[in-house]
């Protein structure tokens, strides 16, 4: 196997370390969200670290890469996603940090009718379906399925859209509750955010298979409405 080869694998292979990490933080914060698991809450606060040391050594390979390489076409492309990929990456375990850190603000769980209601749980698991998906397409580079994790996004966007509706009705209705449902409007809107960089991930995806940036595409269309 070609040297420049061999070290587009190593690259790969480390993106998808970070990438189970980062699969942990996010698994972790649904149940702490879920469970008000404050243990489990420090060790995706923890793991932040290990993502971002993930974050710097993918960077310093990239850069090596292109000192090494001066990469062209779709050598090129490949570690240009990778380097997008990979800030993406860390941001989803910022985000999932960022959720831990509200459930440690919380007093007690967010109540089963109150995660129905605000279809909390729906949206979790619609954002970990995507992530996976996008885990699994990055390996198999499949462009179509790739543009299936873009749609499910819109699912993300519609639930966030009503939340604040759903939860400000909660607040009139159970004034002790107004902290909580405070909080769980972040915590909402911190998973459509997570929706968002997997929706990112994709298109990096898309770019490197197809050399197409989606969402300049998609800027053109909304131009043109």
């Amino acid at each position: 196997m070609p040297h420049i080869d061999i070290e587009l694998e190593k690259l790969q292979e480390k993106l998808l370390e970070m990438w189970d990490v980062v699969d942990y933080q996010l698994v972790s914060s649904r149940e702490a969200v879920l469970n008000h698991d404050l243990e489990l809450t420090r060790k995706v606060v923890k793991l932040g670290k290990k993502v971002n040391r993930f974050d710097v050594k993918i960077d310093r390979q990239c850069e090596n890469f292109f000192a090494l390489f001066n990469p062209v076409a779709v050598d090129l492309r490949q570690v240009l996603a990778t380097l997008k990929i990979n800030a993406n990456l860390e941001r989803i375990g910022d985000t999932a940090e960022g959720i831990c850190r509200i459930v440690e603000k919380l007093k007690e769980p967010v109540s089963k009718e109150l995660a129905e209601e605000s279809r909390l749980l729906e949206m979790y698991d619609k954002a970990l379906s995507m992530f996976t998906a996008a885990r699994k397409v990055f390996v198999t580079y499949d462009a179509e399925a790739a543009r299936e994790v873009l749609k499910q996004d819109k699912l993300l966007n519609k639930i966030y859209r009503k939340s604040d509706k759903v939860i400000a009705s909660y607040m009139s209705e159970n004034p002790e509750g107004v902290e909580t449902g405070l909080h769980l409007y972040n915590i909402i809107k911190k998973i459509e955010r997570v929706g968002d960089q997997v929706t990112n991930i994709a298109e990096e995806i898309i770019f490197y298979h197809d050399a197409k940036v989606m969402k300049h595409k998609s800027r053109k269309k909304k131009d043109k409405e």
